[in-house]
């Protein structure tokens, strides 16, 4: 990798959810990477990421010899390198609630991960909702309208301008387009809809979209 301090190391664009948040991030924020795209689901994935991330697992940022291979953990890193960009928003109080949602999107929702898998550039699969899964969907558009309420003015964004947030939040936005959910049968009044549609409108998701479209697809798992 040459030409960028920061390089990014992704797995594949249709199904790499956590790779997406750290590509999407720099992107918004105007962070230049280099990047390397491995593909996974292949009989080499895992010696091929190995290469690159001691936990075998994408996605990676280097920066020098620093090693990062949490997105979460990026995310902060690139906060505390560039705090002119205010990835988190400037109101300690938002900033903390912002701080909440993001760990419980990285830690949470694992009924939702497992119903409607990502497969970015797909469109009407369907997807396997139980009653967990209802849950997590009815969770995360609640967060949605609730932070766009206390938090939104000023943009279309969860915080008003596109923060760490927004990027936790993108890979929920393309499952739920995919899927073709319906947010509104899942509360809220309408904001959470207009909140995904803003996030797949971004020109970097497109882009996203658009090489993942170009990939070998494997079915998800």
């Amino acid at each position: 990798m040459a030409g960028n301090a920061y390089g990014l190391v992704i797995g594949s664009k249709q199904v790499s959810s956590w790779s997406l948040r750290p590509w999407i991030l720099m992107r918004q924020a105007g962070i230049g990477f280099d990047e390397t795209v491995i593909q996974l689901r292949q009989p080499g994935t895992r010696a091929a990421i190995l290469k690159h991330s001691p936990s075998g697992q994408v996605p990676l940022l280097t920066h020098g010899s620093l090693l990062l291979w949490d997105s979460l953990a990026v995310a902060e890193y690139l906060n505390e390198r560039h705090p002119e960009l205010h990835l988190w928003p400037a109101d300690a109080g938002a900033r903390a609630h912002a701080r909440c949602i993001s760990c419980e999107m990285h830690s949470s929702y694992r009924e939702l991960r497992f119903g409607l898998p990502m497969e970015f550039s797909s469109r009407g699969l369907t997807p396997q909702i139980n009653e967990q899964c209802a849950a997590d969907i009815k969770r995360i558009v609640e967060i949605w309208c609730e932070t766009r309420k206390r938090h939104g003015t000023g943009g279309p964004f969860l915080f008003g301008t596109f923060t760490i947030a927004d990027a936790m939040f993108a890979p929920v936005a393309s499952r739920f387009t995919t899927y073709g959910t319906r947010l509104a049968d899942y509360g809220g009044d309408g904001a959470a809809e207009a909140y995904r549609a803003v996030l797949m409108a971004l020109p970097a998701m497109l882009d996203w979209g658009n090489a993942a479209r170009l990939e070998p697809h494997v079915a998800a798992n």
